[in-house]
């Protein structure tokens, strides 16, 4: 790998996006690590991933424009669908992925933070999609996420202005989940991350894809959904020793992910 590089530290992945001098920009090579790296995870032994940007100035400062600015317009469609199908697999993998952002997440990269979970920023974040200043629209999921998150007239009004927000500002509309002190935030983002890792597996797995599956129909359809993946649970041995611990009155003494 030579854009990505990966390490577990114990039951949480760390996906670090190692372009530093190009500010971590997204080209064609990081999108295929990206992928690359997702098929590697072992779903086994990983019960939460942390995704975030090498140095400190940039999380992901977007797309690389010098990649993107001669493209046909079959090649620009070719492009967005391979950004929006990674990122759509970060979306939907199966288990929690959280966005620790330190700097710029620009473009694409705000729209890969938007793919993740849970949005972790340091106090010197920058986010926005600065797209139609060049002349196009966002394309890595954009248009639809941001809507989704912060609401459809906060997001026009950021995309159609492409005007950058803080990281107060992210907070405040709902972008991000919290900020800390640059010095802070992969300690934090692998605090959360543990405190995911440390629940039943397939109980927070059942819950992402219960939420995940559930935005995308009406409630009656929704709750169906739910309805399954919850009695799904209780084929489980982690449930059965989740709800012992209850009534014995003890701790759990380790999900064991069956």
């Amino acid at each position: 790998m030579g854009f990505i590089t990966y390490e577990q530290q114990g039951l949480v992945g760390v996906i670090t996006i190692n372009r530093p001098k190009a500010l971590n920009a997204l080209n064609t090579s990081v999108l295929k690590e990206l992928d690359e790296t997702l098929d590697g995870i072992n779903l086994d032994s990983v019960r939460a991933i942390i995704l975030t940007g090498a140095g400190e100035k940039s999380f992901v400062a977007g797309a690389d424009i010098g990649e993107m600015s001669s493209l046909t317009k079959a090649e620009g469609e070719d492009f967005g669908k391979k950004g929006n199908d990674i990122f759509r697999r970060v979306e939907t993998f199966p288990i929690p992925v959280i966005a620790a952002i330190n700097g710029f997440a620009l473009g694409g990269g705000c729209e890969i933070a938007m793919s993740c979970d849970i949005r972790l920023c340091s106090e010197n974040a920058v986010f926005g999609q600065p797209e139609v200043g060049l002349g196009i629209t966002p394309g890595f999921g954009g248009t639809q996420r941001l809507a989704r998150i912060v609401g459809v007239g906060k997001a026009k009004e950021m995309i159609y202005a492409a005007y950058n927000i803080k990281a107060d500002e992210a907070y405040r509309i709902g972008l991000v989940n919290a900020v800390y002190p640059q010095a802070e935030l992969m300690e934090q983002a692998l605090k959360m991350a543990n405190k995911i890792a440390k629940n039943a597996p397939i109980a927070v797995r059942a819950s992402k894809k219960a939420i995940n599956d559930g935005l995308q129909v009406d409630m009656d359809k929704a709750i169906e959904i739910e309805e399954k993946l919850f009695g799904s649970c209780f084929e489980t041995e982690d449930q059965q020793e989740g709800m012992k611990a209850f009534l014995e009155k003890r701790k759990v003494s380790g999900f064991q992910n069956k």
